[in-house]
């Protein structure tokens, strides 16, 4: 299998077990500051790696509830958020995803690639929607959706004005920037319609076009949760940038993750205005 059919293959793993736990009893193995993982997570996660460990055993792992493993020092990683949206699944809600991404750093005095997140590029990516049998997938130039059996291709649409507000902490740019503050700013509210999904689904959303962008504070570096769903935007030609319209990547600097640049440039302009 090339990279981009094992996180398909991984993702679907993983999807297959949150997909059997749903509405089930559920024990939970609290992480501290209110978050918790629950058995599907876990299960998720073990059925992804496994996956990954039999496929590519000279990689670099990162998981959401294992942490680090795989070979030691390899410029290949793959990051994998086996649930995101573990609250909601929890409250027996459908919003979820399944995240697996392939990141590659460059070789040490390497020019970075142009699609990059702090001097690494993406090599293969999968998001797994478990409740509606599909597959969103990217390979760093092309971004699709698989289902059925069949590929179509996503693209980005700035149409429903719909932008999620990510507004789970850590906030790292408060109070400077605080993404809560969109939802009732007049200049925002005259240009687009605020949703809160709690879940990276959103930002495979916005490569889709069932969102015109995903706003969130934190740090995106090597980030399970936000990964994958980075990757399809990429390829998908969306345009992103941190909360300040600089480079991703560079520090806990947040993400605008926008259907087209228009887009971006007015939800920048709002950042700016409900930041002074």
């Amino acid at each position: 299998m090339d990279d981009v059919d094992v996180a398909i293959a991984a993702a679907e793993a993983g999807a297959a077990v949150v997909r059997r736990w749903f509405g089930g009893a559920l024990q939970h193995v609290d992480k501290g500051a209110g978050d918790f993982a629950t058995t599907a997570d876990l299960e998720a996660e073990d059925a992804i790696l496994s996956v990954l460990r039999g496929q590519r055993p000279e990689d670099g792992l990162l998981g959401e509830e294992t942490g680090r493993g795989g070979h030691g020092g390899a410029r290949r990683t793959w990051l994998v958020d086996p649930l995101c949206g573990t609250l909601n699944y929890a409250a027996r809600t459908r919003l979820v995803a399944v995240n697996v991404a392939l990141l590659e750093r460059a070789p040490s005095g390497a020019a970075r690639a142009e699609a990059s997140l702090a001097g690494a590029r993406f090599i293969a990516a999968a998001v797994a929607d478990p409740f509606d049998d599909a597959v969103f997938w990217a390979d760093g130039e092309r971004a699709l959706r698989r289902a059925d059996g069949r590929d179509t291709a996503l693209v980005p649409s700035a149409r429903s004005a719909l932008v999620d507000l990510n507004i789970d902490p850590p906030f790292p740019n408060a109070p400077a920037v605080r993404v809560a503050r969109l939802g009732h700013a007049d200049d925002f509210l005259k240009r687009f319609k605020p949703r809160v999904v709690s879940s990276s689904i959103a930002l495979a959303w916005v490569a889709t076009g069932q969102r015109a962008a995903y706003v969130t504070d934190g740090d995106l570096r090597d980030n399970v949760h936000f990964a994958a769903g980075l990757a399809l935007c990429q390829a998908a030609g969306c345009t992103l940038t941190d909360l300040r319209g600089g480079p991703l990547g560079q520090g806990p600097t947040g993400l605008i993750a926008a259907a087209d640049t228009a887009t971006h440039a007015s939800l920048l302009e709002v950042i700016r205005s409900a930041s002074s």
